[in-house]
């Protein structure tokens, strides 16, 4: 640089003083100026800010990896080793000259300090510790010196935990400054970082997050204490000590003092501590920061700058000579150095450096930093090429270089595989901004730029999801602003506060997103529930104003509002008064939970009254009284279904007059089972078995069955009513719904139990089971089941040879009298069993009286599978079957299904285990069990096809058929004796249409 004459001014002190600014402002006040900073970064910071008052035409910047040169800059902005030479500034600035004693670039700070010059104005810019080594090396230079705005404190050790907003807190190995950004993200939200390593543009954009206020927290190397401006109220340091690319030492006051007094920023006033596992600082070092004394400094690092390059054993001489003057130290060998030294080991770089341009050259090459540091030999290797191109071509080749590039052009990766993509991207940018290093200077500093743009972003994006949870950051921000926050809530009930996803509402509940660590959970259900306060009130009314349609209750007695459980049942005082139970956060407020709580128990109070309507009007009756007052209320407490044996004595109580007044209400007196055959439809059977699993207190309730079967597995391990309570009764393996039971005992009761019959495909059908499981199922009621074989064709005795049978089907499901036994329409010869045979069955079979048929007002034919068919429909296919066998195409069939044997069973009374062996209350020689009558109306039974009365004469005692099996052609016999014509009940309610019926005949 041209040395000139002009004023040399030392603007000394400690951080927070100003000095950047004012070389700033003496700077624009020339015609053209140079400042030289310790940072790419804040050579870039720097740079910013003229541009903003200048204009990008009048401001240049050149550093190692970046020079943006208009033609006709005014002002250049540097980084001290890039500080441009042979023009003549008016105006010349270095900052932070204290550099000069650091070992490894004091040299070029020392170099500045001794030659550059500007023409009018030179200013050096640093800590009050070097005002001996300048007075004495420059001893023209006049002295300014600047104290803090504010105040700088040690506040002593603090936990991460407890760290103040707006803190920075310093690492010195890129291990640590992770390791204490993951811990402020999991307590505090989030951390940004900033270090040396880091391009401009990252760091840029992690400074800008921190200062916008997404993040609280700040967490750097030492380069924060070189000219970094920022909005830090409190320093602390994780550590004492760092590794100077040589060994582990510690921090000198000094540099301590460099670092700390980053917190402060004009008049506000800053606080330095210590954190983590820190020693504490020692009280003198503490005092000595906060009152700016440190000792001077005594020795300056230097290099000689007249160099030899007539060869390269006279470049490393000259390189290698001492200073004269006693205040000035060698410098070490430096990277450049030792890189040289390792090159002209190499027979082949000696015998092309032979001229002093071609030194030079070597020289150069030799001062690309190691950007990637790496080992010293990888890095010799990679000058080596670079000066074998550059000798042999005068330019790096493009295709090389483009492969160089290319290979590190990749955003993918985590942060530690970016951040080496950075750096070495970093030696190509170097690389190219080299004055005719490549072929094409513009298009390669317009590339390698671009690739370390999109690094940069990536590594941001990178930094900012391992170290930054937004979620966190952006609620606690608003918190502390004590502002209200929007809350959404999605149609999936993901609930967005500040456009932060934070959890889920199901119903009135929150349930805070599990992915929060332990140390953000407060912090999002905090922000969460002040949010949803006026969500929780607006859902609360539409809840209240919504249609019973819209509520349901679950088989284990929840409460949903479509998809969202909103509440529970409890057991009230009486089983169909249950208790509605509001899941509400308490955050919603009393109003919304007492909304909530009213809307749940109107609606279940309805539901009870809709389904159990019946029921209800039957307790409120008040012309029940006595016996049958009583009975009503063991029905009622039965939830309308109670098995006849554990009522025996009170039905045998009750006369016609007293069960007509409760058939009035739908009570059905059946064989087994006293029932409301109303309350048998899936809706009222899945409500019953709710209500009875809240009144005995059960944990799990048991499920409703499906809709539609006639017969269920039996439930091994549930309590004793859990089938009368689903309407069902166990037999066995199976349970039989306790309407079609009653059916069946219709046509049992044509049966001789003694003597033993089989089943019918009547039987079959209405129970929808096979053979085998027929069997199993009569076996649970208390018959023995005989299996036995025979040829097919062959009849059974059983059916065909019962003499006499009762039929006793009369309202009570009692025993009436004795009757002859219904013959099938099937012939031997025909090959017609099992199903085939309902059609002719189902003719003979009795119709059952009023209160025999099904729960829900018809007669299903249910087959096998557990589907509804027509019973005559299977007799007609089963007859064609047999007509259709003498064909030439159905003989080898029939011939084949005759040969094998057919399965049959024979039952036979035998009693119900553990109940006694009372008699069979079909059986028509049987003692009349307790609870039946014999005195119950009896009606003649009428074909189900032609509905007309029997034949006289066909219910005598003793009276033969005029078919058997075997004749195709068999008359229907009743198995009822006919019934004398009584006088219409004048309460039956068709009374008016019966009479007038009477008239017409």
């Amino acid at each position: 640089m041209t040395e000139v004459t002009g004023r040399i001014t030392a603007i000394l002190g400690p951080t927070n003083t100003g000095k950047t600014h004012y070389a700033l402002e003496r700077m624009l006040g020339h015609r053209t100026g140079v400042i030289g900073l310790p940072l790419r970064l804040l050579a870039r910071e720097v740079y910013d800010r003229i541009v903003a008052l200048r204009g990008p035409s009048a401001v240049a910047l050149v550093t190692g990896e970046e020079r943006i040169a208009p033609d006709n800059a005014a002002y250049w902005v540097a980084t001290v080793e890039a500080m441009p030479d042979g023009i003549s500034p008016d105006f010349l600035a270095v900052d932070e000259i204290q550099l000069c004693a650091d070992p490894e670039r004091g040299h070029v700070f020392t170099d500045r300090l001794l030659r550059a010059r500007g023409r009018h104005e030179t200013l050096f810019l640093g800590a009050e510790t070097m005002r001996g080594a300048i007075a004495e090396l420059v001893p023209e230079a006049r002295f300014q010196k600047r104290e803090r705005f504010s105040t700088l404190a040690c506040t002593g050790a603090c936990k991460i935990s407890r760290m103040p907003p707006r803190s920075a807190i310093i690492s010195f190995s890129i291990d640590s400054v992770y390791a204490m950004a993951e811990l402020l993200r999991r307590q505090k939200g989030g951390a940004a970082v900033v270090m040396g390593a880091l391009s401009p543009r990252t760091r840029n954009a992690q400074v800008e997050m921190y200062q916008n206020g997404e993040v609280d927290y700040l967490v750097a190397t030492d380069a924060i204490g070189m000219g970094l401006n920022l909005d830090i109220n409190h320093v602390a340091f994780s550590s004492l000590s760092k590794f100077d690319g040589r060994r582990i030492r510690a921090l000198a006051p000094n540099e301590l003092a460099q670092i700390a007094g980053r917190a402060g920023r004009h008049m506000n006033d800053g606080t330095f501590g210590v954190t983590g596992e820190a020693e504490k600082l020692d009280e003198h070092v503490a005092q000595a920061i906060t009152e700016h004394r440190f000792a001077p400094i005594r020795k300056l690092q230097w290099r000689n700058p007249d160099l030899s390059t007539g060869s390269i054993d006279a470049l490393i001489a000259s390189l290698e000579v001492g200073p004269e003057d006693p205040r000035l130290a060698r410098s070490g060998e430096a990277d450049d150095l030792l890189a040289l030294k390792s090159l002209a080991g190499l027979p082949h770089i000696r015998e092309k450096a032979v001229d002093g341009k071609s030194v030079e050259l070597l020289w150069d090459v030799c001062r690309v930093p190691d950007f990637r540091d790496i080992s010293q030999a990888e890095h010799a290797s990679l000058l080596e090429s670079i000066f074998g191109y550059l000798h042999e071509f005068g330019h790096v080749p493009g295709d090389w270089m483009n492969s160089q590039v290319k290979r590190i052009d990749r955003t993918d990766g985590g942060i530690d595989t970016l951040s080496k993509r950075l750096a070495y991207v970093r030696t190509w940018t170097y690389v190219a901004q080299r004055q005719g290093w490549v072929d094409d200077e513009s298009h390669w500093r317009g590339a390698t730029r671009a690739v370390e743009d999109r690094l940069s972003d990536a590594l941001h994006e990178a930094l900012m999801q391992r170290f930054v949870d937004r979620r966190t950051s952006v609620l606690l921000r608003r918190l502390k602003q004590k502002e209200a926050m929007l809350a959404e809530v999605n149609s999936k009930g993901e609930v967005s506060v500040e456009n932060q996803f934070v959890g889920r509402l199901n119903g009135f509940r929150f349930s805070q997103d599990a992915s929060a660590g332990p140390d953000e959970a407060k912090t999002l259900r905090q922000a969460a529930l002040q949010a949803l306060k006026p969500e929780f009130s607006l859902r609360a009314d539409r809840f209240y104003n919504a249609s019973d349609a819209e509520i349901d209750f679950t088989e284990q007695g929840g409460l949903m509002w479509g998809e969202h459980a909103v509440g529970k049942l409890v057991a009230g005082s009486d089983p169909l008064k249950p208790l509605a139970e509001a899941f509400v956060d308490e955050e919603a407020g009393p109003d919304a939970m007492q909304k909530v709580q009213r809307r749940l128990q109107h609606f279940i109070d309805r539901r009870v009254a809709t389904l159990y309507e019946p029921l209800l009007v039957m307790q409120k009756d008040d012309e029940l009284t006595g016996l049958v007052r009583g009975f009503a209320f063991r029905l009622v407490e039965a939830l309308g279904i109670l098995p006849r044996e554990d009522v025996a004595s009170e039905v045998k109580e009750l006369d016609q007059d007293a069960r007509k007044q409760l058939r009035k209400h739908g009570v059905r007196f059946g064989q087994f089972t006293i029932f409301m055959p109303a309350l048998l439809k899936p809706a009222p059977t899945r409500l019953r078995l709710v209500l009875w699993s809240l009144a005995e207190g059960l944990l799990e309730f048991p499920a409703s069955p499906p809709p539609g079967l006639v017969t269920i597995p039996s439930l091994k391990q549930a309590p004793e009513a859990c089938h009368a309570m689903s309407g069902y009764r166990k037999a066995g393996e199976r349970a039989i719904r306790i309407d079609i039971l009653e059916r069946l005992a219709d046509f049992l009761r044509i049966e001789d139990s003694r003597k033993g019959f089989e089943a019918t495909s009547d039987m079959l059908s209405i129970t929808g089971t096979t053979l085998e499981q027929f069997a199993g199922l009569m076996q649970g009621l208390g018959y023995a089941a005989d299996r036995g074989e025979r040829e097919k064709g062959c009849a059974g005795p059983s059916n065909a040879d019962a003499g006499t049978s009762k039929n006793a089907n009369n309202e009570d499901g009692g025993i009436a009298g004795k009757n002859e036994e219904c013959g099938s329409l099937a012939t031997a010869e025909s090959g017609i069993d099992g199903p085939a045979e309902a059609s002719a069955a189902s003719r003979c079979a009795a119709a059952p009286n009023s209160e025999s048929g099904d729960a829900e007002g018809e007669v299903p034919s249910v087959a096998s599978n557990g589907t509804k068919e027509s019973a005559d429909g299977a007799a007609q296919t089963g007859i064609k079957a047999a007509v259709d066998s003498g064909t030439d195409a159905g003989a080898g069939e029939t011939a084949a299904a005759d040969s094998a044997p057919e399965v049959f069973y024979t039952f036979t009374w035998k009693g119900i285990p553990g109940k006694g062996e009372r008699p069979s209350a079909f059986d028509e020689r049987a003692a009349p069990s307790p609870g039946f009558s014999r005195k119950a109306e009896q009606r003649p039974i009428r074909d189900k096809q032609s509905r007309k009365p029997p034949r006289k004469g066909a219910h005598r005692k003793g009276a033969k058929p005029e078919a058997t099996r075997a004749n195709a052609k068999a008359k229907t016999f009743e198995a009822r004796p006919p019934v004398k014509n009584k006088g219409i009940d004048p309460d039956n309610p068709f009374a008016a249409a019966l009479m007038g019926f009477k008239g017409k005949e």
